[in-house]
């Protein structure tokens, strides 16, 4: 049983991490906090709060009373999560930048940084997440791994975002805030007089795009190579785009003189066309099945799966959607095929499936492929019990 004594908390400048670094304090560990820049402000025309959140974060750490750094990830960061989000959107992805960050820079740039550079034991961020190690590592054992659950505070949970972390790092990882309420989290940073906190937005969605939207900010990164819009019914072109990287399965497109929005079914990069359908509930946008690539087990594969080819659990691809239940069977390639409960709508390649047992986040699979769509299969699905989330 190792002992846990010096830790390297993550201080984002936010309300979460502030209070999950105090809660550290408190039980009398000997905490250094670290703001980790993944961005280089230098490079980018828009704006970004970065530099605030730098200064909040030192703030932090001051009327808490312990060390701050501040560690550049840039290049790590463009190599392991930027690069690859561009080759994706080139190539009609639709990445997840949030689930590659925890993966390659928080639990592995981070961690390493922590331990080797900063001589931690362990490290800490104010996510929304659970182990069985407990909140503060109370039964560590790296004998047995370590399993990820949920958040007490399920509204609040974000194991989905770290359902492709390395269980080397899990294991050495601490969410003081698993076991809290958002509310009694707020509650709590007003009583230490962390309430000038209080008044930021929460981080949402990617920093350095800025004040612009993403359409302009990824266009300055991807060729825009110019196609068409082509309706899934008739077969017809019913306007034009300037590239398939500006535009995500399920998306309300902007083609005007219809009775009806339509919405985007799928991507060709190969013709640059893009299939769309009209109406929300049109059956090209819903699939029972989903193809992924290799999965990522966070522990390790389910003894389900392992003994009988098949998993029963629950499946979602989007961390705003609800749990949804699956069947998961694994191909001799190593990769999955996932059945769903029910048709569900604008399965997105290049998102991530991720995968629940219980409270257990097991692991994800990058997306490869939707199944066939109603609308291929030629069934109608009017009156069809379908996901609408």
């Amino acid at each position: 049983m190792a002992t846990i004594k010096r830790v390297i908390s993550a201080v984002s400048g936010g309300i979460d991490s502030a209070v999950s670094t105090l809660l550290l304090k408190n039980k009398g560990y000997e905490v250094i906090g670290v703001y980790m820049q993944n961005w280089d402000l230098l490079d980018e025309k828009g704006v970004c709060s970065s530099q605030n959140d730098i200064s909040d974060a030192e703030w932090v750490c001051q009327k808490i009373g312990i060390p701050f750094h501040v560690v550049n990830f840039v290049k790590e960061y463009w190599l392991e999560v930027f690069s690859n989000l561009v080759n994706d959107y080139e190539s009609g992805l639709t990445p997840n930048p949030d689930i590659l960050c925890n993966r390659h820079i928080k639990f592995e740039a981070f961690y390493k940084h922590a331990t080797e550079e900063l001589g931690g034991d362990a490290i800490s961020t104010g996510h929304y997440a659970r182990t069985t190690f407990g909140e503060y590592l109370q039964n560590f054992d790296s004998t047995k791994g370590v399993h990820l659950l949920k958040a007490r505070d399920e509204r609040k949970d974000q194991t989905f975002f770290l359902s492709q972390i390395h269980q080397r790092a899990l294991q050495r990882s601490i969410f003081p805030l698993g076991d809290m309420k958002k509310s009694a989290v707020k509650k709590f940073a007003a009583a230490e007089k962390f309430a000038p906190l209080l008044k930021k937005k929460e981080s949402m969605g990617i920093c350095f795009i800025g004040s612009r939207n993403f359409q302009e900010f990824i266009s300055e990164y991807v060729t825009s190579h110019p196609g068409n819009f082509v309706d899934v019914d008739s077969g017809k072109i019913v306007g034009r785009h300037d590239g398939i990287h500006q535009w995500t399965i399920g998306q309300r497109s902007r083609i005007g003189g219809c009775k009806e929005p339509f919405y985007i079914v799928e991507k060709d990069p190969s013709t640059q066309n893009i299939y769309v359908a009209m109406g929300t509930r049109h059956p090209a946008l819903y699939t029972d099945l989903v193809m992924t690539d290799t999965p990522h087990w966070i522990h390790s594969p389910p003894p389900q799966l392992v003994k009988d080819g098949v998993l029963d659990c629950d499946f979602r691809f989007q961390h705003t959607h609800s749990l949804l239940k699956c069947q998961v069977f694994c191909a001799h390639s190593g990769r999955l095929i996932i059945r769903l409960a029910k048709p569900l709508r604008a399965i997105t390649p290049g998102q991530y499936a991720v995968l629940y047992l219980d409270e257990e986040c097991l692991g994800s699979a990058r997306i490869t492929t939707p199944g066939p769509t109603l609308h291929a299969l030629g069934v109608n699905s009017k009156g069809m019990e379908l996901d609408c989330r």
